[in-house]
């Protein structure tokens, strides 16, 4: 009897282990089935030699847990980093997996782990919609996809994932609206999307996640208005920069550490209930429309270390009493309308704090201030605004219903006259446009071309009234054009620095026009010109036409500039130079800079604007060292120089052709590339271009051509990023070079690489700026 328990006992251990084995083999089978879904990375190689894979030694790329004999956590962190141009869905060597793969049998695959906790599978090229039975795994804590090529909507049955807390989907290129289902998730901690092409509004259903700690959905398209976020009792850090969003600042939860709001359309005062947020240590609401003064509190929170309102409307003054917090290591409000003194815990001398504050009407430097008047009057509209904004209210529900009555019968009327002349005007608009403009801008297109950027519009609030100058005006700024004032002449004509009869100074560009327009026709372009306002773009003031002596038209034009003290990029790049040589973080700040202004000229006017002549010499630096793009758009006016220019210069023999000259994604990797070796390049350079591209590929060949400084300030993959886009720039084949929306990306990662490596928070504040 003894015996035939024990051989019982011996049967059920042996049929046990059977189990065991049989369940290890399947789990090691899903995971080499998996590596081969991923066309066998390099960083999946010891799963070919090791039998039992969760004992598999971790590393920073690859790691897996298990518990018993299931796994649990699965960490994979590939190597194609770099975004693409123009990705459309559709597989791309070196960068995506095959067109053989298969993102739906990958993740019929994957969901067979049905233990899993955690998934992050990060820069591993996979491509393709995300499918809705992601939701399978249903014990899932940590999602993340983050640096692959996924598009389309994220799946709505993610909602079905009750025990999901980290939700991370960044730098993909999910391009519907933000989903509407967090509210389901009530185990939600953390939700981040940045950098994908999300549009639409924020759902009000994601201020009633409670659970949220971080909400980050920088750099898309989300316009709008802000959610309520008072219920949010667990946020700390709110990333929305980037984005279009226009409303003003809603109550924000009292545990909340970091607001990031730059570069969007906001506006409205900054509530006193800023001042109550104890636990706040990161602000930046930089680049919005906020008018009125700061609530002085927010200074002397007790944990706050940064404090970015730069580029606002802000006015009034601050009190000199200010108390400013033991944790304030920078403040910057410059490019405001504040008047009055700096209060004493923010003056620069003190080594505690970096404190920005040119372009104010502060009494302090008046020579990076604007005048008291400039400052006083805005605040007087704004009063005045404030108070006619109840009749402005009344007006315009009156008025609405009148203009709706006009606009249905003038639409009458035109829909009437255009059928009796559409025959009549395909031949018209190809004469208007002939005898206008060679690019394709016709007068009428001129007059009535559509801005759709949200910053533009708002521009002539925040930059100075654009006016016509008199020559005599200009020759009292210059000394009547006196050799001291004379800055330089490039391809387009003389530059001179002047100074006007305020005080401000000025650079004035001196066209000698080959075309002789009608002053009514160069003044449509002009008025083209003037209406383009970004951060990035040196300000257009205004100009002055002078007419030909016998009247047959436009002789020369004078445009009018901000003047940019710090000079041009080129010459913080030369050894050579006495100006500052500019480390590798504060190029890398330069190149986003103009990156975010030829975007801006490409993307924001209809029709865009190309052939911006982009080079060192036309990218200058403010008072601040921010980077701002000179001389672009005069294609409009110019297009008989450039075509003078052309024949002059034969470039029939030039393999690359006229089309590479009017490229700016061509001549931007010229800039990248000089920023690189610190010396000029020229277009015609292709044999110092092919040898630069095999030269960069090696450590030593990096070290023979690379600027020195660059060498000694870069991280290698920032700088491998930024040679690696900069090389697609400069491509033979066209339709490999990347979008100006590529370009943008890779150096931003470039320089959020560097600041971590750095690990530096000045760093992390120049890539924020």
């Amino acid at each position: 009897m003894l015996s035939l328990r024990l051989l019982i006992v011996c049967l059920c251990w042996f049929n046990s282990l059977s189990r065991t084995q049989q369940l290890q083999s399947t789990e090691t089978q899903l995971l080499r089935q998996l590596r081969k879904h991923l066309e066998f990375p390099k960083v999946l190689e010891a799963w070919n030699i090791t039998y039992d894979l969760c004992f598999t030694p971790s590393s920073p790329s690859l790691s897996i847990s298990c518990e018993g004999n299931t796994i649990t956590e699965l960490r994979i962190t590939g190597d194609k980093l770099a975004k693409v141009s123009s990705f459309e869905g559709f597989p791309i060597p070196d960068q995506t997996l095959s067109q053989d793969f298969s993102v739906d049998s990958f993740i019929t695959t994957l969901t067979r782990l049905t233990n899993l906790k955690v998934v992050i599978l990060v820069s591993l090229g996979i491509w393709g919609p995300l499918p809705d039975k992601i939701h399978r795994l249903y014990s899932l804590q940590v999602l993340d996809l983050s640096s692959n090529f996924f598009y389309g909507s994220i799946p709505p049955k993610i909602a079905a994932m009750t025990m999901l807390s980290t939700l991370n989907l960044d730098g993909n290129y999910f391009n519907d609206t933000v989903p509407d289902w967090f509210d389901t998730l009530s185990n939600l901690t953390i939700v981040s999307m940045k950098s994908n092409r999300l549009k639409g509004t924020l759902p009000p259903s994601i201020g009633r996640v409670k659970s949220l700690t971080e909400l980050a959905l920088s750099s898309n398209s989300i316009s709008g208005s802000l959610p309520d976020l008072s219920e949010l009792t667990s946020l700390e850090t709110l990333d929305l920069r980037e984005n279009n969003l226009d409303s003003g600042l809603p109550v924000m939860p009292k545990v909340i550490a970091n607001i990031l709001l730059n570069k969007n359309s906001l506006s409205g005062e900054i509530p006193n209930q800023f001042g109550e947020l104890y636990a706040l240590q990161h602000v930046d609401l930089s680049f919005n429309f906020f008018h009125g003064t700061p609530p002085a509190a927010i200074f002397a929170l007790p944990n706050v270390s940064y404090l970015n309102l730069a580029s606002n409307m802000l006015s009034g003054s601050l009190p000199s009493g200010l108390n400013c917090g033991s944790q304030l290591g920078y403040v910057d409000f410059s490019t405001n309308r504040l008047t009055g003194e700096l209060p004493t815990c923010l003056h620069t001398n003190s080594d505690k704090i970096i404190v920005k504050f040119g372009g104010d009407c502060l009494s302090i430097d008046p020579q990076h201030q604007h005048s008291g008047n400039y400052c006083k009057n805005a605040e007087t509209d704004e009063k005045v605004t404030k108070s006619r904004g109840a009749g402005v209210m009344v007006a315009v529900i009156v008025g609405a219903s009148v203009v709706v009555v006009l606009f249905l019968l003038v639409f009458f009327i035109l829909c009437r006259s255009n059928c009796k002349r559409a025959s009549a005007e395909p031949r018209l608009l190809t004469k208007s446009v002939a005898n206008n403009t060679s690019t394709g801008f016709s007068s009428e297109l001129l007059a009535n071309a559509r801005y759709i950027s949200q910053a533009m519009k708002l521009g002539p609030q925040v930059n100075p009234v654009h006016r016509m100058f008199t020559l005599e005006e200009l020759k009292e700024a210059t000394c009547n054009f006196d050799q001291t004032a004379y800055m330089g002449e490039g391809s387009i004509g003389k530059l001179y620095k002047g100074k006007l009869e305020n005080g401000t100074y000025v650079a004035i560009r001196c066209l000698a026009l080959y075309k002789r327009y009608s002053v009514r026709n160069l003044k449509l372009r002009l008025d083209m010109l003037w209406k383009l306002r970004h951060p990035h773009l040196v300000c257009l003031l205004g100009h002055c036409i002078e007419g030909a002596q016998d009247g047959s038209g436009v002789d020369r034009v004078f445009l009018i500039y901000e003047y940019m003290p710090n000079g041009n990029l080129r010459t913080h790049l030369s050894e050579n130079s006495s100006e500052k040589i500019l480390k590798w973080s504060e190029r890398l700040t330069v190149l986003i800079g103009v990156a975010k202004a030829v975007h801006f000229l490409h993307t924001g006017i209809i029709p865009g604007l190309s052939n911006n002549r982009l080079k060192t010499s036309n990218v200058l630096l403010d008072e601040h060292c921010m980077a701002k793009l000179s001389d672009y758009g005069l294609s409009i006016i110019m297009e008989e120089v450039d075509k003078h220019e052309a024949r002059i210069d034969d470039h029939k023999s030039n393999p690359w052709e006229t089309r590479e000259v009017e490229d700016d994604v061509y001549t931007f990797g010229l800039i990248i590339h000089e920023t690189l070796i610190g010396s000029r390049i020229s277009e015609k350079d292709t044999v110092l271009l092919d040898q630069m591209a095999s030269t960069f590929t090696s450590q030593d060949g990096r070290r023979r051509v690379v600027d020195p400084m660059v060498l000694g300030t870069s991280s290698q993959e920032s700088l491998s990023t930024v040679i690696s886009i900069a090389s697609k720039c400069v491509s033979t084949d066209h339709s490999m070079r990347p979008s100006i929306e590529d370009i943008l990306w890779n150096l931003q990662y470039a320089a959020q690489v560097q600041a971590s490596s750095d690990g530096d928070q000045r760093s992390d504040i120049a890539w924020q700026t």
